[in-house]
């Protein structure tokens, strides 16, 4: 294989680590809110990402600011770009050989270390306060973030696991 060739396939293999780890932490969050555990409403980072173009990056309460049209959609799509580009670090950190040899640690540390952006960037844009503080006790949401975060690392490397089976069998 030539270099053009190395790097498109480990893009693609990126977008499919970044897109099964997402899809992994989006199963684990429907069976939380199965058992009554609220997660993120994903049409309010819609909403939130709705209204980055206007300038408004911070909001007092991110559920009463005005809705922005495909916001279910959007925050959807803000999701899962987030959890490529998270694969993506994993890719830089590691190098791309970390696709051929997937080791667990390194995927559940930077899971781990993913659970930054929720709690300081996101809750307090979306008016939940530093670690959603004002949402409530925040040892159990810190807690709650960095299993869902953990599960999002499990992931990683569950679908390079997958990723490798796939080449092995092509």
């Amino acid at each position: 294989m030539n270099g053009s060739t190395d790097m498109l396939s480990t893009l693609a293999q990126g977008l499919a680590l970044g897109a099964g780890a997402t899809a992994l932490m989006d199963l684990w969050l429907m069976g939380l809110r199965r058992a009554g555990v609220a997660t993120l409403d994903f049409a309010l980072l819609g909403r939130w990402a709705g209204h980055l173009p206007q300038g408004r990056w911070r909001h007092e309460a991110i559920a009463k600011a005005r809705p922005v049209r495909g916001e279910r959609a959007l925050g959807w799509l803000v999701h899962y770009a987030v959890g490529l580009l998270f694969a993506a670090l994993l890719l830089a950190w590691q190098g791309p050989a970390w696709l051929d040899a997937p080791r667990l640690a390194p995927a559940l540390l930077l899971g781990l270390a993913t659970v930054a952006a929720p709690l300081l960037l996101m809750q307090p844009a979306m008016g939940a306060g530093l670690a959603g503080r004002r949402k409530g006790p925040v040892g159990p949401q810190v807690l709650r973030s960095a299993v869902n975060h953990l599960v999002f690392g499990l992931g990683l490397y569950l679908s390079a696991l997958a990723i490798q089976l796939l080449r092995a069998a092509a």
